[in-house]
């Protein structure tokens, strides 16, 4: 038996595991058991057919495609577009990015359900972000010829060690592909020895992200409401680092600093404010609405989509996901608008461009929490050190750009008989 008729079989008796995944997952987050039809390519509804197709996984990936979207409705204007995604929190941000497109989950890689998904839809371009190798989406569009790229393709030497055990199923699908269109060099060259084709370097679409001004024009009214309090963010925190960082900022309690916290996850958000108010900390809510009280110590961020709303509030900005062996998140955001960036020791989804912050100044890594709340303290009071900061901050997002019009021009060379 093949490699891929194994994995098509496997996913025919996972079908029940998911389900019961998905209801358990939907007593936290009710938004798990919304739109379960297009999770299963079942009754599926279609605005229009033949669209340019781009699928991104969760929040982060659907956030690094809008520049990337731009170009693409620069060059191909007149064509629709089809946004997919698999969290509830991905598809919130889809909808709020782009609402002029049409937005769907990926159903799960499930030999039939891909084929009614294509059937349905008819992409005449798909486009994969980031790490998405989904073996029987791929062979359904090359079966279909439908040109698909991997887009934003990062590939860290775990994951590569990862799919090396499955190469047998890896490889072909690589293959099937009609490009790849790397972040790095080093991405491009472990992509290679997975078997992949064609692959160009082209950089990373997350330094084209052009903070949006609402979200900016947010920021200043966050900033109404709290004063002249100086300010540190900690941004997309992951589970078990908002104690880390509580527990050392309570060791500590900086005087008249306020401690905004944004989890990555809205499931969380009770967690973490619990957590706060059993350290002793007064705490207040960002969706109270309310002016931030002079003697709240900490502000949760308990909103989606406002993320570079905070950042525009900050004096400095923590990066989660970095604290954890989670492989840190987008450092990018907070330095686009010339926040000083701190993370944690894990920063393998962001390797080079973690290393190019660094040199260039517009960061500092640290061993845990509780040198976190001391390197934030020290900062906050040099303040010739974090103006020379932003500056590096914003040099290093503009010196990295363009790398959405480089994968447009990849895609047209690689498709040079595409009817767009």
């Amino acid at each position: 038996m093949s490699w891929r008729r194994a994995y098509s079989w496997l996913w025919i008796g996972l079908a029940p595991l998911i389900k019961r995944y998905l209801r358990r997952r939907g007593k936290q987050s009710p938004a798990y058991l919304e739109h379960w039809d297009e999770r299963f390519a079942e009754n599926l509804s279609v605005v229009q057919q033949a669209p340019i197709w781009i699928h991104a996984v969760s929040v982060g990936e659907t956030r690094a495609a809008l520049p990337l979207v731009q170009a693409l409705r620069q060059t191909w204007p007149r064509v629709p577009l089809l946004l997919t995604q698999m969290t509830p929190t991905g598809r919130a941000t889809a909808l709020e990015l782009y609402p002029d497109a049409e937005v769907r989950y990926l159903p799960y890689d499930s030999k039939e359900g891909i084929q009614r998904f294509l059937d349905t839809y008819q992409p005449r371009l798909g486009i994969l972000m980031e790490t998405e190798i989904w073996p029987n989406l791929i062979h359904g569009c090359y079966e279909r010829s439908i040109p698909l790229f991997l887009a934003n393709a990062r590939l860290s030497e775990k994951s590569l060690k990862g799919y090396l055990r499955i190469a047998g199923l890896i490889r072909p699908a690589l293959a099937q592909l009609r490009g790849i269109a790397a972040q790095t060099r080093e991405d491009a060259q472990r992509l290679e020895q997975l078997g992949a084709q064609a692959v160009c370097v082209c950089g990373n679409t997350k330094f084209d992200f052009t903070p949006p001004d609402e979200k900016l024009a947010l920021g200043a009214e966050f900033r109404l409401r709290i004063g002249a309090r100086q300010v540190v963010v900690c941004g997309s925190t992951r589970d078990g680092e908002e104690s880390l960082i509580l527990e050392a900022w309570a060791k500590r309690k900086p005087d008249d600093t306020l401690l905004v916290i944004v989890p990555r996850h809205p499931e969380r958000f009770d967690m973490v404010y619990a957590s706060a108010q059993a350290l002793g900390f007064r705490v207040q809510r960002r969706s109270e609405g309310d002016v931030v009280d002079q003697a709240t110590q900490i502000w949760l961020g308990d909103s989606m989509g406002e993320l570079f709303a905070y950042y525009a509030l900050a004096e400095l900005a923590f990066v989660g996901g970095s604290l954890l062996p989670l492989g840190g998140q987008n450092l990018i955001e907070p330095a686009s608008i010339g926040v000083p960036v701190l993370f944690g020791p894990s920063m393998f989804n962001f390797a080079e461009a973690s290393d190019q912050a660094l040199a260039c100044g517009a960061a500092l890594q640290l061993v845990d929490a509780d040198e976190f709340v001391s390197v934030a303290t020290a900062l906050l009071k040099n303040t010739s050190q974090r103006a020379a900061m932003r500056d590096a901050a914003l040099a290093f997002t503009r010196t990295h750009q363009g790398a959405s019009q480089r994968i447009i021009n990849y895609i047209r060379q690689q498709t040079p008989g595409l009817s767009v």
